[in-house]
């Protein structure tokens, strides 16, 4: 069966601070890695180069995935919503997503319970926790 095309053009909808939520998934397994944020020039760059590109909102800047640890996520796809207003990557994920070691950043459950192992050490890699 051949792919459908929609003839409507994507208009994302992007929040009052500029960002539309983007997941993060890994193209085979389908495991959700993360949950970040992406403003307009992040979501351009990330179709330019096929390399993950994001918003801090803490740092209030641009950021490339893995420009510090190396973890890069190479992207397959951007998936958009029935709503157009949240992403989702489909990635090649190198080593890990989170910042914590872990491959993912969903690696606990509510009660705290660590469901994954650490992959790396976070404090050699970025020099802290």
């Amino acid at each position: 069966m051949k792919p459908e095309k929609d003839t409507q053009m994507i208009e994302i909808q992007f929040d009052k601070h500029g960002l539309v939520p983007v997941i993060a998934q890994d193209v085979e397994t389908k495991d959700v890695l993360m949950l970040a944020y992406a403003n307009r020039e992040a979501v351009e760059l990330t179709s330019s180069t096929g390399y993950a590109h994001y918003y801090s909102r803490s740092r209030q800047k641009l950021w490339k995935k893995g420009e510090e640890s190396g973890n890069l996520q190479q992207v397959h796809s951007i998936l958009v919503d029935c709503d157009e207003d949240t992403l989702i990557y489909l990635v090649n994920q190198t080593t890990a997503a989170c910042h914590t070691g872990h491959r993912s950043c969903f690696y606990r459950t509510l009660d705290g319970t660590i469901t994954s192992e650490r992959l790396f050490d976070p404090e050699k890699v970025y020099g802290r926790e």
